[in-house]
């Protein structure tokens, strides 16, 4: 089976070198989704082989429009800020292969674990869990991470939306609505390497709380 990974960018230039040299072994196919970036990442990404794409909406519209455009029959979500490691890309895609439609990384179980992840964010992350799994009755165990795989064959039936930071967040609901068979495999998320991080804590997270509600709501 066929890997595609899908990395949405905005000025990565410093990061992104090590992310694609890590993975390049590893996956068929590298698209790079970019905010038009004012950096050299664009360069750098086509220096690596990868192919480019460009969105400004949010990491949620870069998301969908580069696992619209993947070719592998897995296609695997992961961040450019070097905090996803690559040694778990094989771990992502086994999950796929045995048979799960959606492969999540999780940092909060056994083997996994965080040290980009501040107390109140843990907390936030702990309290939409709770309510997913309430609502949806899932064990998940987290939920607002973005080191994921997917069978392509299955992400049309997820019929994503969301533009923003609340994309895994929908992916997890939509899994649970449509009854994919879903595997949180543990993954550990290492610190920023460079530059400032893209979430903002608050407005993200009133975001991911409006997207549980509509959900509610939503066939």
């Amino acid at each position: 089976m066929k890997v595609s990974v899908v990395i949405p960018t905005l000025n990565e230039g410093k990061n992104l070198p090590k992310v694609l040299k890590d993975i390049s072994k590893s996956v068929d196919e590298v698209i790079v989704v970019d905010g038009h970036s004012t950096d050299n990442t664009v360069n750098i990404a086509k220096k690596f082989g990868a192919k480019v794409i460009f969105d400004d909406v949010g990491k949620g519209s870069a998301l969908r429009k580069g696992m619209e455009a993947a070719k592998g029959d897995i296609v695997m979500t992961m961040d450019a800020d070097c905090s996803h490691k690559s040694s778990e890309i094989g771990l992502l895609t086994e999950g796929i292969k045995a048979g799960f439609d959606i492969c999540m990384g999780s940092r909060f179980i056994q083997g996994g674990g965080t040290e980009d992840m501040p107390w109140y964010r843990k907390l936030g992350n702990k309290f939409f869990v709770f309510l997913v799994n309430l609502i949806w009755d899932m064990n998940y165990s987290d939920l607002c991470y973005g080191y994921r795989s997917f069978r392509k064959s299955c992400i049309n039936k997820l019929s994503l939306k969301q533009d923003g930071f609340g994309i895994e967040t929908e992916i997890a609901i939509k899994a649970a609505k449509k009854k994919l068979k879903v595997l949180e495999v543990p993954s550990y998320e290492k610190g920023r390497a460079s530059g400032e991080g893209k979430l903002r804590t608050f407005s993200d997270g009133w975001l991911i709380l409006k997207t549980i509600i509509r959900e509610m709501f939503c066939d």
